[in-house]
């Protein structure tokens, strides 16, 4: 017989050794059963080239003319005369319109008889200083003589004076009416319009019989407006993210609704220092501050692109720009649909809030407490899996990003579907490539 205490030791170096084959037979099963059943990932793939990349800002708005002018009327009165209609062409100095003269007639007729009175007062005026001046240089002769008194030499002195200063006076009489003719002539003058340069008539508001209000008071009344559709411009609102990558001199595209199919060449000529619509109400009014917080909403400056093409365009029509801003010659890019964002390993949101509330922090601290934020990644194809790799990116236009970090040139990396790229994929997942069609069809039916 053996010894009792070795088969023991035996049978209990058989139950490890079943327990170990039995553990590794099971994790094998699992790995082949359940890992197995892992779904794999139907993606497509396009390699990492060298290309030019030019920087687009696409923005909305009118076109206008370079040169407009809204005519308004100096001075007061009816509209007697109307002889344009909208639409119309005009030529430099051509009547647009005529007010009625009859007040303004009559003012210069006063101020006329006014001025011609005047000048009769200086006309008085220097007689009698000749006089006094004759009387005043004879009792100078006899006063050296002794045959004048004192006082009667004073008295001839003071006349002559009194004489020289009646004499400037009027001088200055003569000038104020003067002027006051100059201008009624003027007013008068002014209830005729002529068309300040040659242009069409864009726009009329006024018609005969209308009273309209002069400059003089308030703003004035808008009769007209004359245009020069020879040159015309693209305004358009710029955001003011977007507004620091615009420039004077930089070329753009037109797509003018009117126009289907076409596009026009365009170049930036001017560039606005305020935003629209900024507010003149004091910093702590109410208005201010309304004002202020719709401005944050959609802050826009306007961009001036001069249309370098001719066409029959009109005032108003909708326009779409695209500036070019910024450019890259043979830089490392990737389909701009390959870059996505993941959140750093370990740092999902789940455990983001809970490591927060762990600490004894409200919703509101910890929507201020600062948290990594996700990081941009590219997703490079291995053998059946993808490697997730974190990117730097540069400009981009419609359909491709520049990689300035992150990339190297003849990689594979993931370029579809959408919802593989954004949210299915993750570092070392498996996949299979797949036709773009088909996945995009599998897409749309989850």
């Amino acid at each position: 017989m053996g010894n009792p205490k070795s088969k023991t030791r035996r049978r209990w170096w058989w139950g490890i050794s079943i327990v170990v084959v039995l553990a590794a037979a099971g994790g094998s099963t699992w790995y082949f059963f359940f890992r197995k059943k892992e779904p794999i990932v139907t993606v497509q793939t396009e390699k990492v080239t060298r290309r030019d990349l030019t920087e687009i800002v696409v923005a909305n708005g009118k076109i206008q003319p370079v040169m407009q002018v809204i005519i308004n009327p100096e001075v007061s009165g009816e509209i007697v005369e109307l002889p344009v209609k909208e639409g119309q062409q005009v030529k430099k100095g051509d009547v647009l319109l005529k007010l009625k003269p009859d007040n303004y007639r009559a003012a210069r007729n006063s101020a006329q008889a006014m001025h011609r009175s005047a000048l009769s007062a200086t006309n008085v005026a220097q007689a009698n200083l000749l006089k006094a001046e004759a009387e005043y240089k004879r009792s100078q002769e006899l006063m050296r003589d002794r045959l004048v008194s004192d006082s009667q030499h004073l008295e001839a002195k003071t006349t002559y004076d009194v004489g020289r200063a009646s004499y400037e006076n009027s001088l200055h009489q003569a000038e104020q009416a003067k002027a006051t003719l100059a201008k009624a002539e003027d007013d008068l003058l002014k209830t005729t319009i002529v068309a300040p340069m040659d242009g069409t008539i864009t726009r009329l508001r006024s018609q005969i019989g209308e009273r309209v209000v002069g400059t003089a008071l308030m703003s004035g009344t808008e009769i007209m407006t004359v245009a020069n559709l020879d040159e015309m411009e693209a305004r358009v609102d710029i955001g003011e993210i977007d507004v620091i990558l615009i420039a004077v001199g930089q070329k753009a595209q037109l797509e003018v609704d009117a126009f289907r199919d076409r596009k026009f060449a365009g170049i930036v000529t001017e560039i606005a220092n305020a935003a629209k619509g900024l507010s003149s109400a004091s910093p702590g009014s109410s208005s201010s501050s309304s004002s202020s917080s719709s401005g944050q909403e959609a802050t826009k400056f306007e961009v001036k692109i001069r249309v370098q093409e001719k066409e029959l365009f009109r005032p108003g029509m909708s326009v779409t720009a695209e500036i070019e801003t910024r450019y890259r010659t043979n830089v490392l890019c990737v389909p701009i649909q390959s870059v996505t964002t993941r959140l750093p390993k370990g740092k999902d949101k789940k455990g983001n809030k809970d490591e927060k509330e762990e600490m004894g922090l409200s919703q509101d601290a910890a929507k201020r407490k600062n948290v990594e934020k996700p990081a941009e990644v590219i997703f490079v194809l291995g053998s059946d899996f993808v490697k997730m790799k974190p990117v730097k990116r540069g400009i981009s236009d419609d359909s491709y990003v520049e990689i300035t970090e992150g990339a190297e040139e003849g990689q594979e990396v993931i370029s579809g579907g959408y919802k593989a790229i954004n949210r299915e994929l993750e570092d070392g997942r498996r996949i299979k490539r797949g036709e773009p069609g088909k996945d995009k069809k599998k897409d749309s039916s989850d």
